[in-house]
């Protein structure tokens, strides 16, 4: 903020203004001097830039100093502003941390007011004046530092932002299964460098707010519902442990899952997570995903398999026990029992009665009946299959 009861006479104005030149030079060689991360970047044309640019800011410096208090709202404020916030966005899309800005304003300005307290002594200013020149120098400095620090945060927010819809598209890309040309293009575009596999998570939309600061920092979430997801769950696509090579979930998350209602996937290649996904929904389909915990999909894969065509599943049972449809259904039941627990045992009569609490002489009477009832079938490969199939 430049002082309102302060103004550099014209002449003294004029005389600082030639001296404008070569303090841009002493102040840009003073932060590629002190400010290690600009000893490279400012070499070469960009240095001529961030030259001109400490030369328009001293410029603009001088201008308001001169300039009365109802002047001092005129264009050179609001441009000296804009370039100051302009810098600052600038060194965020650079990678540069405003930390290494803010230094440079610090070297720059003391770089800066040795050149300009001694022009201003030259000049004829009082020990005063030199003083409240002074002030103004570094409030200024300061005045644009904030400019500068507020352009920084608003690159960042809004590189973030775009990075996270990126992402999320990337995200829906993955489960949609894309090819892998244009998923490894969205990927670089999304600044997301691809693990070596994924595997898909689904859990309730709570859940995942509250423990997406627990996984790994490269963890996919989509930016909307996905088909097939009922209302309030969601799915995150989680780079996979190194813990196994099956790529199950790490067990410090397994933990962090506890008590939570949540489906994991396999662990695929990182291209090829749909599969992870699709499993997961299948397996949220089963009874077993209510349970009050993570479940691991691998360990239901006879029941993903029964499941997959229920339709299919119920053709086939109702084919393969049609003998069964000349008894009773109460003889019947207690066949199917008898009947699945031989299939399951392989044959053992004594195993076979502990199975059903029943005495073994029961099991070799059924048995006969089965024998009767199915005739071959029961020593047919492809049709006891079948049956093992039909009543798992």
């Amino acid at each position: 903020m430049i002082d309102a009861e302060f103004r550099l006479s014209p002449t003294v104005a004029r005389q600082l203004q030639a001296q404008v030149p070569r303090m841009a030079e002493r102040v840009l060689a003073a932060i590629v001097s002190e400010v290690p991360l600009y000893a490279d970047p400012f070499r070469g044309g960009l240095g001529v830039n961030i030259e001109g640019a400490i030369r328009a800011a001293l410029e603009g410096f001088l201008a308001l100093a001169e300039s009365s208090e109802a002047t001092r709202r005129h264009p050179d404020r609001e441009r000296v502003h804009d370039a100051a916030y302009a810098l600052g966005q600038g060194e965020a899309r650079a990678g540069r941390p405003i930390d290494a800005l803010t230094a440079a304003y610090g070297v720059g300005a003391r770089a800066a007011w040795r050149d300009l307290g001694g022009a201003a002594i030259d000049a004829g200013l009082s020990s005063t004046e030199v003083a409240r020149l002074a002030e103004l120098v570094f409030s200024f400095i300061n005045d644009i530092s904030v400019r500068s620090i507020n352009g920084h945060a608003d690159a960042l927010a809004s590189r973030g932002q775009i990075r996270q819809r990126r992402r999320e598209r990337l995200c829906l890309k993955l489960i949609e299964g894309a090819a892998e040309e244009e998923l490894r293009a969205a990927a670089e575009l999304a600044e997301w460098p691809p693990p070596r596999r994924l595997c898909a998570l689904l859990l309730d939309q709570e859940d995942a707010d509250a423990l997406i600061t627990e996984l790994d920092p490269e963890t996919l979430r989509p930016g909307e519902d996905l088909p097939g997801v009922e209302t309030g769950r969601t799915v995150l696509l989680v780079p996979a442990s190194r813990e196994a090579d099956r790529g199950a979930l790490s067990g410090a998350l397994i933990g962090a899952l506890h008590g939570r209602r949540a489906v994991v996937g396999p662990a695929t290649a990182w291209s090829a997570v749909r599969a992870s996904h699709l499993r997961v929904l299948a397996c949220a389909r089963l009874e077993v995903a209510d349970s009050p915990g993570p479940v691991d999909s691998e360990a239901h894969l006879l029941e993903l398999v029964l499941g997959a065509d229920p339709a299919a599943l119920a053709d086939l049972r109702r084919r393969v026990l049609a003998p069964l449809e000349t008894v009773s259904a109460t003889a019947a039941e207690k066949l199917i029992a008898t009947l699945r627990a031989w299939l399951l045992h392989q044959g053992r009569r004594d195993d076979v009665a502990r199975a059903l609490f029943v005495h073994p002489q029961t099991v070799r009477y059924r048995m006969g009946q089965l024998r009767d009832l199915f005739g071959e079938a029961l020593s047919d490969p492809r049709q006891v299959l079948e049956l093992t199939v039909a009543l798992a």
